[in-house]
């Protein structure tokens, strides 16, 4: 059963309708991107003077992707007792459609440049015919389909039965794909229930980032490994300190995990604008590292492949 959050709806009173949500979610966009080289900066002056935790044979670029919705049906069929899970300012259904149309502009992007990355999927979108997961699924690099959830509700507002009802759906959602994922990326990365992520056999999950808590290393916690989350590209508009951080990562063979939501990368409804801007740029010069022989692409996944291997 779906969940609402009478806190977060309080923010955002419903009678603002879709235009006012809408509004009030460019107007904290513009706030973010005003923040965003400030941010790379502080990120970039935080990770040369940290020492390192986790050294690998070279550096290492993880892209995640969180697919809070994926499909503007899933909207429908919840019939908006399931937004305030899943947005602060915009409707599921809204956001469904915008992933709609942005995960297949990314899968190609991420193709044509043959960088493997993890899509991390709501597990309800298994319930609804869709097509965003043809490009993913269809695809000639080893992309990893990671869980992103059920509904997209925080796990730490879940009880101990609630949190294995759904872990149990998206093992039989995933099942339909003929998936099993072994990554998971909890929901507002809201980190709870790690020994239950055991049980499922999970190997590896993405933990709570922020500026003071971002970082480049990944770390064991009992079976599992935190692939830990070292920038959000959400608000980015400029890499030109996040080519930089990969230069650190290069020099000391550092793993730097970049995350987003396919909605972010939406400049005015454009989606291949910010593409050209931002991810073109910052990825282009991430491949001629790997040209140089200097830096890998990994997925959650295989990057905890590496490891295990190194170490047996």
């Amino acid at each position: 059963m779906i969940a609402s959050n009478d806190e977060q709806l309080k923010k955002l009173p419903r009678r603002l309708g879709l235009n006012g949500r809408k509004k009030a979610y460019l107007q904290k966009r513009e706030e973010l991107k005003r923040l965003a080289i400030l941010s790379q900066f502080c990120h970039l002056v935080s990770f040369t003077l940290k020492k390192p935790r986790t050294q690998l044979q070279c550096g290492a670029l993880i892209t995640s992707i969180d697919i809070d919705v994926g499909s503007s049906q899933l909207g429908e069929k919840n019939r908006g007792r399931n937004d305030s899970n899943v947005n602060d300012y915009l409707p599921e259904r809204y956001v469904g459609e915008m992933e709609e149309k942005a995960v297949p502009s990314l899968a190609k992007f991420f193709d044509e440049l043959a960088i493997p990355v993890t899509f991390a999927v709501r597990g309800q979108l298994t319930e609804v015919e869709n097509s965003i997961m043809e490009p993913i699924l269809d695809s000639p690099i080893e992309h990893e389909i990671a869980a992103h959830g059920y509904y997209h509700r925080s796990f730490t507002s879940l009880s101990k039965a609630e949190a294995k009802k759904e872990l149990q759906l998206i093992s039989i959602g995933f099942q339909k794909l003929g998936l099993r994922p072994t990554s998971f990326v909890f929901p507002k990365n809201l980190v709870s229930h790690l020994d239950l992520l055991e049980r499922f056999k999970y190997e590896s999950f993405r933990d709570e980032g922020g500026l003071r808590k971002d970082g480049m290393f990944i770390r064991r916690k009992g079976q599992l490994y935190d692939v830990h989350p070292g920038f959000y590209l959400g608000a980015v508009y400029n890499p030109i300190f996040l080519t930089k951080i990969i230069d650190i990562a290069v020099t000391r063979r550092l793993p730097f995990h970049i995350w987003f939501h396919p909605h972010d990368i939406f400049e005015g409804g454009s989606v291949e604008k910010k593409i050209r801007r931002v991810f073109f740029p910052l990825y282009n010069y991430a491949k001629r590292k790997e040209r140089e022989g200097t830096l890998k692409f990994e997925t959650m996944q295989s990057i905890i492949n590496e490891i295990k291997n190194a170490r047996s």
